[in-house]
């Protein structure tokens, strides 16, 4: 690396997110993480409604999303090579620009999958009442006693150790992947081949009814907010980096595989839903993929496949919850969450920041009481302003660390973002391009973006009432103000070369 100025700041204690955090996950789990994060419910309930309004477009949308979800795991991955942390992208932020837009940028992703607890205890709520026309005892349960209950079982298995987490997430994972992979197989053969009950299949089915975009260009575009929804959960990845054993080698191994894994999946199952079905066939009551293999009277098929969507649903929920405990400790930490966040049990597991998600998501599993039909629409919804503000954060905290390391103020990693910055505004301009067509999602879309005129001042507010802690943890670093990066100080600390003299821009 080059080396700047001799205008040196003395090597600092930098603060260490992971301290307490045991680092319990391997090559195994990360990949299937990484994967089954962002395999749930977007895909296997949202996908639905979506078909049934976008029709073919659906898959265009899909592979549009997939590519930009694409270019958040590379730019996250360079950033976890140059400094593997579970604060994940809100570590970045904090340390390119500052503790304000740290704050900003983890409060807004604790919101995401605080929501996307809601919405997939929802969706497991609606998949359970499916059953309710084999049994009289599950139809009468209310929506919101199944979510309630949901919630707490995976709050119980999340505060147990984060081996636990991993495997969990492990066979969920496989579990998911193993049915799409299986529904593809049999997908393309009925394709080929012909239905058991002999129904029509192929391009046909696209064709004669209303073409690639049978509503209009319009669904099409607002289908967009939801898919990015179902991409949720890829940056998860990064989180899991502060857990991770020898993080800068299987981090980019894992991302290198799951994009194209997730755009297969993603991608292949919407196409191949349009030429099993008229994309009017499809609602969002059910899974499209339940919807299918009811419709060629194959009776089991449908249970076992609403077994795994709930399986889905539940991956995605203890995936979440794992994230904002992490990333809520990591707050804590550097005084931009409550103390209590921080709180660390005795296997390690950061049981404060998981408990106040939790207590989130009970609150919202009372809209399931109130309004069931709307429920999950509603949380979607706000949860994608979460995720496109994860996204936006990871794609400035990485252009900012490109202008950085091209002056010669921090080392390249092995693994980096071809022709960035340039790609990271490009991700940008499609994230700003996503919420105003938001608003065009009246009525559900359209009041989520004008909640941010109540949002927005909740956290201005929260800013002055923890800012006077965040200073003080601050100075506690001995007046640290960012002039050397945490790897060069990391160095520094073990004995290494301090003659570097690294320096970043914005506040740790």
């Amino acid at each position: 690396m080059n080396s700047a100025p001799s205008t040196q700041t003395p090597p600092v204690r930098p603060l260490d997110d992971d301290a307490r955090l045991p680092k319990d996950l391997g090559p195994r789990q990360i990949q299937m993480i990484a994967i089954g994060s962002a395999i749930g419910t977007g895909l296997f309930l949202g996908a639905g409604g979506r078909l049934h309004d976008a029709g073919p477009a659906l898959a265009i949308v899909y592979a549009v999303c997939g590519f930009f979800g694409y270019l958040i795991l590379r730019a996250l991955g360079e950033l976890v090579c140059y400094r593997p942390t579970s604060g994940s992208f809100v570590s970045y932020t904090r340390e390119f620009y500052g503790e304000r837009s740290a704050y900003a940028a983890g409060w807004l992703y604790w919101l995401n999958w605080a929501m996307t607890a809601v919405a997939d205890a929802t969706a497991i709520a609606i998949y359970v009442a499916w059953f309710g026309q084999y049994s009289e005892f599950i139809a009468g349960i209310p929506q919101g006693l199944t979510a309630l209950i949901v919630v707490v079982l995976v709050l119980v298995m999340n505060l147990v150790s984060v081996k636990l987490f991993g495997e969990l997430e492990f066979w969920f994972a496989l579990i998911k992947v193993g049915a799409l992979v299986t529904f593809l197989i049999v997908g393309v053969c009925f394709v080929i081949f012909g239905t058991p009950t002999g129904q029509p299949t192929g391009l046909h089915l696209i064709t004669d009814n209303g073409g690639v975009i049978p509503n209009g260009v319009l669904p099409a575009l607002i289908a967009v907010q939801g898919v990015v929804f179902a991409y949720a959960g890829i940056e998860l990845v990064g989180t899991t980096a502060g857990e991770t054993k020898n993080a800068e080698k299987v981090v980019p191994r894992a991302i290198r595989t799951v994009i194209f894994r997730i755009a297969v999946f993603y991608v292949g199952s919407v196409l191949l839903l349009c030429l099993l079905l008229p994309h009017s066939s499809y609602s969002d009551k059910e899974s499209p993929f339940v919807t299918f293999f009811e419709s060629i009277g194959v009776g089991y098929t449908g249970p076992i496949m609403q077994l795994v969507v709930i399986t889905a649903a539940l991956s995605s929920l203890n995936a979440g919850m794992y994230s904002t405990g992490r990333i809520l400790h990591s707050m804590a930490v550097n005084g931009s969450a409550p103390k209590f966040a921080g709180t660390v049990n005795k296997r390690g597991v950061p049981s404060g920041g998981i408990w106040l998600t939790a207590a989130v998501g009970l609150v919202g599993v009372g809209l399931n009481f109130i309004v069931p039909e709307e429920a999950f629409e509603i949380v979607l919804n706000i949860a994608a302003l979460g995720t496109m503000a994860a996204w936006a954060s990871i794609a400035l905290a990485h252009a900012r660390f490109v202008s950085q390391a091209s002056k010669g103020l921090y080392r390249w990693p092995s693994y980096r973002l071809p022709l960035s910055p340039y790609l990271d505004w490009l991700v940008i301009a499609f994230l700003v391009v996503v919420v105003v067509l938001m608003a065009f999602d009246y009525p559900v879309g359209t009041y989520t973006l004008a909640s941010m005129a109540l949002l927005v001042p909740i956290l201005v507010g929260g800013w002055f009432m923890v800012r006077t802690r965040v200073r003080e943890i601050a100075a506690a670093r001995e007046g640290f103000t960012g002039a050397v990066s945490l790897a060069e100080i990391s160095r520094a600390g073990r004995g290494g070369p301090s003659g570097t003299g690294s320096h970043a821009a914005g506040s740790h």
